[in-house]
C-alpha cells in the first residue's frame, strides 16, 4: 500500500433540490465495511420516511468498494456517487444520499445529476485529509535553548504536540517520516550539539489539504 492516501476530514452534509425532490448527501469517515454498513443503517433509521437511500463506500484495506441504487433506475444513483469518491481519490469513506420524492419524475439524466451533486456538496463540506507517515520524536533541551529549538521546528515541517516543563523542557513532536536526520543536524548545529532528536515511533497522521 502507498505511504500516503486521502480520507474525509470529518462528517459532511450537502442538500440538493430539483423539482420538489430533496436529496440529502452525507459523508462519513469509516475504516471497515462493517462501519460503512452501520452508517448506512443509521441514515435509513434517521430518514425512515424517505423513498431511497443510495450509497457508495470505499475501504482502503483490500481496496473494497460497494454501491447501491436502492430502487432507483440502474446506474443513476450508486455509481454516480461512487464516481465522485473515486475522482477525489478518497478512501475509507461512505457516502449516503437520501431522496425525498417530490412527485415529479426527473429522468435518468436528472437523477444522475442530482446524486452526483449531492455527493459533491457533502464531500466539499467534509473536507479532505492527507494521511502520511509521520515520526513521533522527543526533543529534550535546557530552558535557555527552547527558543532556538522552537524556531527550527517549523523549518522541518515539525509540530510540537506536547511540551513538558521539568528540570529540562521535553517536547513531543511530529514530523514527516524521513526528515529526522535533517532536523537532528539542524538542532545540533544551532545548539553546539546540546540538543538532539530521539525517534519514538512511526504512525499515519492526517493533515487537511482541502
Amino acid at each position: 500500500m502507498s505511504d500516503s492516501y486521502l480520507v474525509p476530514a470529518a462528517y459532511g452534509q450537502g442538500l440538493y433540490e430539483d423539482r420538489r425532490s430533496k436529496f440529502i448527501g452525507e459523508i462519513f469517515p469509516v475504516e471497515t465495511p462493517e462501519e460503512a454498513i452501520q452508517k448506512i443503517s443509521e441514515v435509513k433509521a434517521k430518514y425512515r420516511d424517505a423513498r431511497h437511500h443510495c450509497y457508495a463506500y470505499i475501504i482502503r484495506e483490500g481496496n473494497y468498494m460497494r454501491y447501491s441504487d436502492d430502487g432507483e433506475p440502474q446506474g443513476t444513483a450508486g455509481m454516480p456517487i461512487l464516481d465522485i469518491l473515486r475522482r477525489a481519490e478518497i478512501t475509507n469513506v461512505c457516502c449516503v444520499v437520501t431522496r425525498y420524492f417530490g412527485g415529479i419524475l426527473l429522468g435518468t439524466g436528472g437523477l444522475v445529476r442530482a446524486y452526483t451533486k449531492s455527493a459533491q456538496l457533502a464531500l466539499e463540506t467534509a473536507g479532505i485529509n492527507q494521511m502520511s507517515r509521520y515520526s513521533v520524536a522527543l526533543i529534550t533541551c535546557p530552558y535557555s535553548l527552547l527558543g532556538v529549538v522552537q524556531t527550527i521546528l517549523p523549518e522541518h515541517g515539525c509540530l510540537a504536540e506536547e511540551i513538558d516543563y521539568a528540570a529540562d523542557v521535553t517536547l513531543t513532536v511530529t514530523l514527516p517520516e524521513g526528515g529526522e536526520q535533517a532536523l537532528g543536524a539542524a538542532l545540533r548545529d544551532a545548539t553546539s550539539a546540546a540538543v538532539d532528536v530521539e525517534v519514538m515511533e512511526s504512525r499515519f497522521m492526517g493533515r487537511r489539504i482541502r
